[in-house]
């Protein structure tokens, strides 16, 4: 029977057990780590979608004050082209309101999740 058992190879009950338990600690370490990275990267967006959405208020004045001579005084006055929505997974709103004395445009990005932040894009002061 001795014979028998030197010819056969494999792991120990224990042997099993040790490399177990070290996966499941590393698994309790980087689980973590990868769950932050994805919520940081969803933040990331969303703040990219708002700038997004502030750079094209303000290529939509540029457009309004260069046609008019005069600064916008509502989201309306804006090129509704230039406002689109679209900004790739997020949908972009815009809407007038006035930040410690400064018209602008409220811009808010919501995903499909429906998780939304919000912006503002000041206009221009006119002279």
């Amino acid at each position: 029977m001795d014979r028998q058992r030197q010819g056969q190879q494999g792991f120990t009950l224990i042997e099993i057990i040790a490399v177990i338990v070290l996966l499941g600690v590393l698994a309790a370490v980087l689980v973590p780590k990868f769950t932050n990275l994805t919520t940081d990267a969803k933040v990331a967006a969303l703040q990219q979608a708002i700038a997004e959405g502030q750079s094209r208020v303000n290529a939509a004045a540029a457009k309004y004050i260069l046609a008019n001579g005069k600064v916008p005084t509502e989201v309306g006055d804006l090129d509704a082209n230039i406002l689109d929505t679209d900004a790739g997974d997020y949908t972009l709103g815009f809407a007038d309101t006035t930040v410690n004395g400064l018209v602008g445009a409220e811009i808010t990005a919501t995903d499909k999740e429906s998780n939304e932040t919000t912006g503002f894009a000041p206009f221009p002061k006119g002279d």
